[in-house]
Protein backbone atom coordinates (compact mmCIF):
# COMPACT_ATOMS: atom_id res chain seq x y z
CA UNK A 1 0.00 0.00 0.00
CA UNK A 2 1.14 3.81 -0.75
CA UNK A 3 1.21 5.89 1.87
CA UNK A 4 -0.72 9.52 0.65
CA UNK A 5 0.90 12.59 1.32
CA UNK A 6 -1.85 13.14 4.20
CA UNK A 7 -0.67 10.12 6.05
CA UNK A 8 -2.96 7.44 5.94
CA UNK A 9 -2.43 4.23 3.98
CA UNK A 10 -4.84 4.14 1.02
CA UNK A 11 -5.00 2.46 -2.42
CA UNK A 12 -3.08 -0.09 -4.05
CA UNK A 13 0.93 0.03 -5.64
CA UNK A 14 1.53 0.54 -8.65
CA UNK A 15 2.81 -1.99 -10.55
CA UNK A 16 6.28 -0.98 -12.74
CA UNK A 17 8.59 -2.88 -14.63
CA UNK A 18 12.29 -2.32 -14.21
CA UNK A 19 12.73 0.84 -16.70
CA UNK A 20 9.26 2.48 -15.58
CA UNK A 21 9.76 5.72 -14.53
CA UNK A 22 8.24 4.90 -11.40
CA UNK A 23 10.62 2.44 -10.70
CA UNK A 24 13.31 5.08 -11.73
CA UNK A 25 11.79 7.67 -9.58
CA UNK A 26 11.85 5.89 -6.52
CA UNK A 27 15.45 4.13 -6.90
CA UNK A 28 16.83 7.41 -7.23
CA UNK A 29 15.20 8.57 -4.01
CA UNK A 30 15.64 5.55 -1.68
CA UNK A 31 18.28 6.76 0.09
CA UNK A 32 16.75 9.73 1.78
CA UNK A 33 13.46 8.52 2.01
CA UNK A 34 13.41 7.76 5.70
CA UNK A 35 14.73 11.51 6.25
CA UNK A 36 11.05 13.04 5.80
CA UNK A 37 12.30 16.30 5.52
CA UNK A 38 11.87 18.68 2.21
CA UNK A 39 14.49 17.18 -0.97
CA UNK A 40 17.41 19.65 -1.92
CA UNK A 41 17.37 20.78 -5.26
CA UNK A 42 20.30 21.22 -7.81
CA UNK A 43 20.77 24.41 -9.06
CA UNK A 44 19.34 23.17 -12.89
CA UNK A 45 16.66 21.75 -11.38
CA UNK A 46 15.64 24.98 -9.71
CA UNK A 47 16.22 26.92 -12.68
CA UNK A 48 13.70 24.51 -14.91
CA UNK A 49 11.43 24.75 -12.45
CA UNK A 50 11.08 28.94 -12.82
CA UNK A 51 9.68 27.46 -16.57
CA UNK A 52 7.61 24.62 -15.36
CA UNK A 53 9.80 22.34 -16.85
CA UNK A 54 10.97 19.55 -13.88
CA UNK A 55 8.84 16.31 -15.02
CA UNK A 56 6.74 14.56 -12.73
CA UNK A 57 9.86 12.04 -12.50
CA UNK A 58 11.80 14.88 -10.56
CA UNK A 59 8.91 16.56 -8.93
CA UNK A 60 6.88 14.06 -7.35
CA UNK A 61 7.27 13.45 -3.47
CA UNK A 62 5.08 11.12 -1.42
CA UNK A 63 4.43 13.69 1.41
CA UNK A 64 4.39 17.52 1.83
CA UNK A 65 7.64 17.43 4.30
CA UNK A 66 9.24 16.73 1.49
CA UNK A 67 8.56 19.42 -0.93
CA UNK A 68 11.16 21.60 -1.32
CA UNK A 69 10.37 25.17 -1.23
CA UNK A 70 10.88 26.45 -4.61
CA UNK A 71 9.82 29.53 -4.23
CA UNK A 72 12.69 30.90 -1.47
CA UNK A 73 15.47 28.55 -3.34
CA UNK A 74 14.38 30.81 -6.32
CA UNK A 75 15.51 33.85 -4.87
CA UNK A 76 19.36 33.88 -6.32
CA UNK A 77 17.80 33.21 -9.60
CA UNK A 78 15.37 36.24 -9.77
CA UNK A 79 18.33 38.28 -8.77
CA UNK A 80 20.13 37.48 -11.92
CA UNK A 81 17.46 36.92 -14.11
CA UNK A 82 16.52 40.82 -13.20
CA UNK A 83 20.21 41.56 -13.73
CA UNK A 84 20.23 40.19 -17.22
CA UNK A 85 16.79 41.88 -18.01
CA UNK A 86 18.44 45.10 -17.14
CA UNK A 87 21.75 44.26 -19.50
CA UNK A 88 19.34 43.35 -22.25
CA UNK A 89 17.33 46.21 -21.79
CA UNK A 90 20.01 48.87 -22.40
CA UNK A 91 21.48 46.66 -25.60
CA UNK A 92 18.01 46.33 -27.16
CA UNK A 93 16.79 50.07 -26.14
CA UNK A 94 19.89 51.85 -24.66
CA UNK A 95 17.44 52.93 -21.64
CA UNK A 96 16.81 50.32 -18.29
CA UNK A 97 13.52 48.51 -18.07
CA UNK A 98 12.73 50.41 -15.09
CA UNK A 99 13.03 52.66 -11.61
CA UNK A 100 14.89 52.60 -8.60
CA UNK A 101 11.72 53.84 -6.44
CA UNK A 102 9.41 51.48 -8.42
CA UNK A 103 11.60 48.68 -8.35
CA UNK A 104 12.43 49.50 -4.11
CA UNK A 105 8.36 49.41 -4.18
CA UNK A 106 7.69 46.00 -5.86
CA UNK A 107 10.64 44.28 -3.68
CA UNK A 108 9.22 45.47 -0.65
CA UNK A 109 6.09 44.45 -1.67
CA UNK A 110 7.54 41.13 -2.25
CA UNK A 111 8.99 40.44 1.00
CA UNK A 112 5.76 42.16 2.73
CA UNK A 113 3.96 39.39 1.08
CA UNK A 114 6.10 36.25 2.34
CA UNK A 115 6.77 37.66 6.41
CA UNK A 116 3.15 35.75 7.33
CA UNK A 117 4.59 32.25 5.71
CA UNK A 118 7.56 32.87 8.15
CA UNK A 119 5.53 32.58 11.43
CA UNK A 120 2.62 30.45 10.02
CA UNK A 121 2.18 27.40 7.46
CA UNK A 122 0.41 28.90 4.12
CA UNK A 123 -3.38 28.87 4.79
CA UNK A 124 -3.59 27.24 0.91
CA UNK A 125 -1.95 24.14 2.31
CA UNK A 126 -3.65 24.17 5.73
CA UNK A 127 -6.88 24.55 4.32
CA UNK A 128 -6.05 21.90 1.31
CA UNK A 129 -5.18 19.16 3.60
CA UNK A 130 -7.56 19.28 6.01
CA UNK A 131 -10.28 18.72 3.39
CA UNK A 132 -8.07 16.12 1.92
CA UNK A 133 -7.68 14.20 5.69
CA UNK A 134 -11.65 14.46 6.03
CA UNK A 135 -13.45 14.87 3.33
CA UNK A 136 -11.86 13.36 0.15
CA UNK A 137 -13.51 10.63 -2.28
CA UNK A 138 -10.89 8.62 -3.70
CA UNK A 139 -6.75 9.00 -3.68
CA UNK A 140 -4.79 9.09 -6.53
CA UNK A 141 -1.48 7.80 -6.67
CA UNK A 142 1.18 10.56 -5.87
CA UNK A 143 3.65 9.06 -7.94
CA UNK A 144 1.74 9.02 -11.31
CA UNK A 145 2.42 11.38 -14.01
CA UNK A 146 -1.08 11.18 -15.35
CA UNK A 147 -1.85 12.69 -11.43
CA UNK A 148 0.99 15.25 -12.36
CA UNK A 149 -0.69 16.70 -15.48
CA UNK A 150 -4.11 16.49 -14.14
CA UNK A 151 -2.95 18.49 -11.26
CA UNK A 152 -1.19 20.84 -13.37
CA UNK A 153 -4.63 21.42 -15.12
CA UNK A 154 -6.26 21.79 -12.20
CA UNK A 155 -4.29 24.12 -10.30
CA UNK A 156 -4.02 26.74 -13.45
CA UNK A 157 -8.01 26.10 -14.03
CA UNK A 158 -8.67 27.27 -10.59
CA UNK A 159 -5.72 30.16 -10.51
CA UNK A 160 -7.74 31.39 -13.82
CA UNK A 161 -10.89 31.56 -12.41
CA UNK A 162 -9.62 33.14 -8.80
CA UNK A 163 -7.50 35.58 -10.71
CA UNK A 164 -10.55 36.28 -12.82
CA UNK A 165 -12.62 36.70 -9.39
CA UNK A 166 -10.15 38.90 -8.47
CA UNK A 167 -11.01 41.65 -10.61
CA UNK A 168 -14.65 41.13 -11.25
CA UNK A 169 -15.15 41.18 -7.19
CA UNK A 170 -14.16 44.44 -5.59
CA UNK A 171 -13.19 42.60 -2.34
CA UNK A 172 -10.98 40.48 -3.98
CA UNK A 173 -9.38 43.45 -6.51
CA UNK A 174 -8.87 45.48 -3.21
CA UNK A 175 -6.23 42.58 -2.77
CA UNK A 176 -5.05 41.95 -5.94
CA UNK A 177 -4.38 45.55 -7.75
CA UNK A 178 -1.66 45.69 -5.16
CA UNK A 179 0.35 43.90 -8.13
CA UNK A 180 -1.12 46.10 -11.02
CA UNK A 181 -0.19 49.18 -9.01
CA UNK A 182 2.98 49.53 -10.52
CA UNK A 183 3.57 51.61 -13.87
CA UNK A 184 6.34 50.40 -14.89
CA UNK A 185 6.70 46.43 -16.53
CA UNK A 186 9.70 44.72 -15.70
CA UNK A 187 10.80 41.12 -13.57
CA UNK A 188 10.32 43.61 -10.19
CA UNK A 189 6.72 43.83 -11.11
CA UNK A 190 6.03 39.84 -10.59
CA UNK A 191 7.48 40.44 -7.37
CA UNK A 192 4.92 42.81 -6.44
CA UNK A 193 2.87 40.89 -4.50
CA UNK A 194 -0.41 41.67 -2.05
CA UNK A 195 -0.23 40.28 1.61
CA UNK A 196 -3.75 39.71 1.38
CA UNK A 197 -4.55 37.59 -1.88
CA UNK A 198 -3.55 34.17 -0.28
CA UNK A 199 -6.34 34.55 2.10
CA UNK A 200 -8.77 34.80 -0.42
CA UNK A 201 -7.28 32.22 -3.68
CA UNK A 202 -7.40 29.04 -1.08
CA UNK A 203 -10.45 28.70 -1.91
CA UNK A 204 -10.47 27.72 -4.97
CA UNK A 205 -8.11 24.96 -4.79
CA UNK A 206 -9.94 23.43 -2.78
CA UNK A 207 -11.90 20.56 -4.77
CA UNK A 208 -8.97 19.12 -6.11
CA UNK A 209 -8.63 18.37 -2.49
CA UNK A 210 -10.82 15.50 -2.51
CA UNK A 211 -8.83 13.46 -4.68
CA UNK A 212 -5.29 14.53 -5.27
CA UNK A 213 -2.51 14.02 -2.20
CA UNK A 214 -1.33 17.22 -1.07
CA UNK A 215 1.99 17.10 -1.90
CA UNK A 216 1.35 16.65 -5.75
CA UNK A 217 -0.93 20.39 -5.00
CA UNK A 218 2.13 21.45 -2.91
CA UNK A 219 4.22 21.08 -5.88
CA UNK A 220 2.14 22.46 -8.68
CA UNK A 221 1.24 25.23 -6.23
CA UNK A 222 4.68 27.00 -6.27
CA UNK A 223 5.56 26.08 -10.24
CA UNK A 224 2.31 27.92 -11.21
CA UNK A 225 3.89 31.16 -9.49
CA UNK A 226 7.32 31.19 -10.69
CA UNK A 227 6.04 30.46 -14.34
CA UNK A 228 4.46 33.91 -13.75
CA UNK A 229 7.72 35.70 -13.14
CA UNK A 230 9.70 35.62 -16.33
CA UNK A 231 6.30 36.74 -18.44
CA UNK A 232 6.90 39.88 -16.37
CA UNK A 233 9.19 41.46 -18.83
CA UNK A 234 9.22 43.84 -21.92
CA UNK A 235 12.76 42.28 -23.73
CA UNK A 236 11.04 39.14 -24.59
CA UNK A 237 8.43 39.91 -27.43
CA UNK A 238 6.28 37.18 -29.40
CA UNK A 239 7.31 32.80 -28.76
CA UNK A 240 5.25 32.06 -32.24
CA UNK A 241 3.01 29.17 -31.95
CA UNK A 242 3.35 28.73 -28.32
CA UNK A 243 1.32 31.91 -27.67
CA UNK A 244 -1.45 29.66 -28.75
CA UNK A 245 -0.75 27.40 -25.35
CA UNK A 246 1.43 28.98 -23.06
CA UNK A 247 0.73 32.57 -21.24
CA UNK A 248 3.59 34.63 -22.64
CA UNK A 249 5.01 38.19 -21.71
CA UNK A 250 3.13 39.41 -24.50
CA UNK A 251 -0.28 38.14 -23.47
CA UNK A 252 0.64 39.06 -19.75
CA UNK A 253 1.27 42.76 -20.79
CA UNK A 254 -2.54 43.39 -22.34
CA UNK A 255 -3.25 41.72 -18.94
CA UNK A 256 -1.59 44.65 -17.12
CA UNK A 257 -2.27 47.58 -18.67
CA UNK A 258 -4.85 50.28 -18.38
CA UNK A 259 -5.78 50.53 -22.31
CA UNK A 260 -9.80 50.12 -22.18
CA UNK A 261 -8.81 46.92 -24.87
CA UNK A 262 -6.37 45.53 -22.14
CA UNK A 263 -9.38 45.68 -18.95
CA UNK A 264 -9.59 42.37 -17.91
CA UNK A 265 -8.45 40.26 -20.31
CA UNK A 266 -5.77 37.39 -20.28
CA UNK A 267 -6.42 36.05 -16.79
CA UNK A 268 -3.99 32.92 -17.00
CA UNK A 269 -2.16 32.06 -15.19
CA UNK A 270 0.47 29.29 -16.83
CA UNK A 271 -1.67 28.00 -19.82
CA UNK A 272 -3.82 30.54 -21.80
CA UNK A 273 -6.11 28.33 -23.46
CA UNK A 274 -8.64 29.23 -20.96
CA UNK A 275 -9.07 32.80 -21.68
CA UNK A 276 -9.38 31.30 -25.40
CA UNK A 277 -12.62 28.67 -24.08
CA UNK A 278 -14.05 31.41 -22.16
CA UNK A 279 -13.62 34.60 -23.99
CA UNK A 280 -11.54 36.67 -21.76
CA UNK A 281 -8.57 36.37 -24.81
CA UNK A 282 -7.07 39.65 -26.25
CA UNK A 283 -3.95 39.46 -28.44
CA UNK A 284 -1.42 42.88 -27.77
CA UNK A 285 -2.60 45.62 -30.27
CA UNK A 286 -1.27 48.86 -29.68
CA UNK A 287 1.65 49.95 -27.29
CA UNK A 288 0.54 48.92 -23.54
CA UNK A 289 0.25 51.44 -20.66
CA UNK A 290 0.71 50.19 -17.96
CA UNK A 291 -0.89 50.96 -13.91
CA UNK A 292 -4.61 50.76 -12.51
CA UNK A 293 -7.05 53.09 -14.44
CA UNK A 294 -7.42 55.21 -11.59
CA UNK A 295 -3.01 55.44 -10.71
CA UNK A 296 -2.63 54.69 -6.54
CA UNK A 297 0.89 57.56 -6.70
CA UNK A 298 2.56 55.73 -3.63
CA UNK A 299 5.86 53.73 -3.32
CA UNK A 300 5.10 53.46 0.42
CA UNK A 301 4.26 49.57 0.44
CA UNK A 302 1.86 49.90 3.74
CA UNK A 303 -0.50 52.52 1.47
CA UNK A 304 -0.21 50.09 -1.44
CA UNK A 305 -1.97 47.11 0.81
CA UNK A 306 -4.48 49.59 2.85
CA UNK A 307 -5.70 52.09 0.83
CA UNK A 308 -7.96 50.10 -1.29
CA UNK A 309 -9.61 48.27 1.38
CA UNK A 310 -9.85 52.12 3.00
CA UNK A 311 -11.72 52.61 -0.18
CA UNK A 312 -14.02 50.48 0.06
CA UNK A 313 -15.15 51.14 3.80
CA UNK A 314 -15.86 54.67 2.78
CA UNK A 315 -17.63 53.55 -0.15
CA UNK A 316 -19.83 51.24 1.65
CA UNK A 317 -21.00 53.18 4.21
CA UNK A 318 -21.48 56.75 1.45
CA UNK A 319 -23.73 54.13 -0.55
CA UNK A 320 -27.63 54.03 0.49
CA UNK A 321 -29.44 51.00 1.07
CA UNK A 322 -28.36 47.78 2.07
CA UNK A 323 -28.30 45.61 -1.23
CA UNK A 324 -25.69 48.55 -2.76
CA UNK A 325 -23.88 48.05 0.23
CA UNK A 326 -23.25 44.60 -0.45
CA UNK A 327 -23.03 45.11 -4.36
CA UNK A 328 -20.17 47.95 -3.33
CA UNK A 329 -18.33 44.44 -1.61
CA UNK A 330 -19.39 41.52 -3.83
CA UNK A 331 -19.73 43.70 -7.61
CA UNK A 332 -16.95 44.94 -9.62
CA UNK A 333 -14.69 48.17 -8.65
CA UNK A 334 -16.59 49.95 -10.90
CA UNK A 335 -19.71 48.96 -10.13
CA UNK A 336 -21.83 51.91 -8.85
CA UNK A 337 -26.32 52.33 -8.40
CA UNK A 338 -27.52 51.98 -11.38
CA UNK A 339 -24.64 50.52 -13.57
CA UNK A 340 -24.19 46.73 -14.54
CA UNK A 341 -22.28 44.31 -12.50
CA UNK A 342 -18.49 45.29 -14.04
CA UNK A 343 -19.44 49.31 -14.82
CA UNK A 344 -19.43 51.13 -17.90
CA UNK A 345 -16.81 50.50 -20.30
CA UNK A 346 -17.04 54.13 -20.81
CA UNK A 347 -15.96 55.10 -17.68
CA UNK A 348 -12.59 53.95 -18.34
CA UNK A 349 -9.80 56.65 -18.65
CA UNK A 350 -9.18 57.25 -22.26
CA UNK A 351 -5.55 56.92 -22.88
CA UNK A 352 -3.57 59.64 -24.79
CA UNK A 353 -0.03 57.96 -25.15
CA UNK A 354 1.32 60.73 -22.72
CA UNK A 355 0.79 59.37 -19.47
CA UNK A 356 3.14 60.39 -16.90
CA UNK A 357 4.13 57.59 -14.41
CA UNK A 358 4.30 58.81 -10.48
CA UNK A 359 8.32 59.83 -10.51
CA UNK A 360 9.00 62.50 -7.37
CA UNK A 361 11.85 64.25 -7.65
CA UNK A 362 14.16 63.24 -5.56
CA UNK A 363 18.32 63.85 -5.21
CA UNK A 364 20.40 61.39 -6.64
CA UNK A 365 22.18 60.81 -3.40
CA UNK A 366 18.63 59.83 -1.80
CA UNK A 367 18.09 57.08 -4.60
CA UNK A 368 21.44 55.50 -3.69
CA UNK A 369 20.97 55.81 0.42
CA UNK A 370 17.77 53.90 0.11
CA UNK A 371 18.99 51.55 -2.34
CA UNK A 372 21.83 50.64 -0.21
CA UNK A 373 20.03 50.38 2.57
CA UNK A 374 16.88 48.26 0.97
CA UNK A 375 20.09 45.79 0.29
CA UNK A 376 20.55 45.73 4.36
CA UNK A 377 17.18 44.59 4.63
CA UNK A 378 16.96 41.81 1.97
CA UNK A 379 20.21 40.28 3.50
CA UNK A 380 18.32 41.01 6.95
CA UNK A 381 14.91 39.17 5.64
CA UNK A 382 17.19 36.16 3.38
CA UNK A 383 19.49 35.69 6.92
CA UNK A 384 16.03 35.09 8.87
CA UNK A 385 14.54 32.94 6.49
CA UNK A 386 17.61 30.83 6.72
CA UNK A 387 17.98 30.74 10.60
CA UNK A 388 14.07 30.77 11.03
CA UNK A 389 14.40 27.62 13.36
CA UNK A 390 17.43 29.03 15.01
CA UNK A 391 15.86 31.69 16.52
CA UNK A 392 13.65 32.84 19.36
CA UNK A 393 9.86 33.96 18.45
CA UNK A 394 10.61 37.19 20.36
CA UNK A 395 13.44 37.57 17.85
CA UNK A 396 11.77 36.58 14.83
CA UNK A 397 9.07 38.92 15.61
CA UNK A 398 11.04 41.68 16.75
CA UNK A 399 12.92 41.67 12.84
CA UNK A 400 9.82 40.95 10.86
CA UNK A 401 8.87 44.27 12.62
CA UNK A 402 11.79 46.22 11.88
CA UNK A 403 11.49 45.24 8.11
CA UNK A 404 8.48 46.17 7.93
CA UNK A 405 8.88 49.84 9.25
CA UNK A 406 12.48 49.64 7.16
CA UNK A 407 9.93 48.69 4.06
CA UNK A 408 7.80 51.80 5.31
CA UNK A 409 10.43 54.19 5.56
CA UNK A 410 11.47 53.86 2.05
CA UNK A 411 8.86 54.18 0.57
CA UNK A 412 8.47 58.04 2.17
CA UNK A 413 12.23 58.30 1.48
CA UNK A 414 11.23 57.40 -2.23
CA UNK A 415 8.13 60.11 -2.64
CA UNK A 416 10.18 62.81 -0.72
CA UNK A 417 7.63 63.21 2.23
CA UNK A 418 8.60 65.82 4.64
CA UNK A 419 8.60 63.48 7.94
CA UNK A 420 10.51 60.54 6.43
CA UNK A 421 13.62 62.01 7.75
CA UNK A 422 12.36 61.85 11.17
CA UNK A 423 11.01 58.12 10.82
CA UNK A 424 14.82 56.83 8.89
CA UNK A 425 16.38 58.27 12.27
CA UNK A 426 14.44 56.60 14.32
CA UNK A 427 14.65 53.42 11.91
CA UNK A 428 18.50 53.75 11.84
CA UNK A 429 18.55 54.01 15.19
CA UNK A 430 16.61 51.04 16.24
CA UNK A 431 18.57 49.24 13.79
CA UNK A 432 22.07 50.60 15.57
CA UNK A 433 20.60 48.76 19.21
CA UNK A 434 19.70 45.91 18.05
CA UNK A 435 22.49 44.84 15.93
CA UNK A 436 24.81 45.95 19.04
CA UNK A 437 22.47 43.47 21.08
CA UNK A 438 23.04 40.79 18.91
CA UNK A 439 19.50 40.21 17.14
CA UNK A 440 20.05 41.35 13.75
CA UNK A 441 23.17 39.78 12.01
CA UNK A 442 24.25 39.29 8.85
CA UNK A 443 24.86 36.38 6.71
CA UNK A 444 28.69 38.07 5.78
CA UNK A 445 30.36 38.72 8.75
CA UNK A 446 33.06 40.96 6.87
CA UNK A 447 29.55 43.05 6.27
CA UNK A 448 29.28 44.01 10.45
CA UNK A 449 31.24 47.00 10.14
CA UNK A 450 30.10 48.21 7.41
CA UNK A 451 26.44 47.87 8.58
CA UNK A 452 27.08 49.98 11.72
CA UNK A 453 28.63 52.51 9.84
Amino acid sequence: PRRGGGGAVRGRAVRAGPGSAARRWRRGRAMGAEAGGPRDTAPGQQLRALFYALPPGESSFRTVEEVPDYVEKSIPFFITFIGLEFAVSWIQKRKLPGRINDGISSLSLGILSRLPDVLFRSIELISYIYVWNNYRLFELPWDSPWTWYLTLLGVDFAYYFFHRMSHEVNILWAAHQVHHSSEDYNLFTALRQSVLQKYTSWMFNLPMALFIPPSVFAVHLQFNLLYQFWIHTEVITKLGPLEWILNTPSHHRVHHGRNPYCIDKNYGGTLIIWDRIFGTFEAEDAKVVYGLTHPVNSFDPIMLQLRPLAHIWNTFWATPGFCNKLSVIFKGPGWGPGKPRLGLPEEIPVITGKEVPFNPCVPAYLNCYALVHFAVIVDLYTELLASLTMLSQGTVLLRIGFIILSLASFGLLMENKSKAGILEIIRCLVFIGVYKLGYFRSQFSILGYAYEV
